[in-house]
C-alpha cells in the first residue's frame, strides 16, 4: 500500500467517524472539531487522488472540504467578533 492509499484510507476513516460521532450526538455536525475532521479527512482523500485521479472523487471531496472550511472561517469570525 502506498503513502497516497494510506492517506486516503485514513481521510476515509476521520470524516465516517466524524460524521458517525455527528449523528450519535458526541459532536455539533456544526461545531468546530465537525467541521475541522471534514475538512481533514476531505483533503486526505484529495492528496491520495493525486496519485490516481478520479475528477467524481476530486470534485465530491473539493466540494466537501471547501463547505467545511467556510463553516470553520465562520465560527472563526463570529469568535472574533464576540471579543
Amino acid at each position: 500500500m502506498s503513502p497516497f492509499d494510506l492517506a486516503g484510507l485514513i481521510g476515509v476513516v476521520v470524516i465516517l467517524g466524524g460524521y458517525g460521532a455527528a449523528t450519535l450526538g458526541r459532536l455539533r455536525s456544526d461545531g468546530a472539531a465537525s467541521l475541522a475532521l471534514n475538512f481533514a479527512g476531505a483533503s486526505l482523500i484529495l492528496l491520495s487522488l493525486t496519485r490516481a485521479f478520479n475528477l467524481s472523487a476530486a470534485l465530491v471531496e473539493a466540494a466537501w472540504a471547501l463547505i467545511a472550511l467556510a463553516g470553520l472561517i465562520r465560527l472563526a469570525l463570529k469568535r472574533l467578533r464576540r471579543h
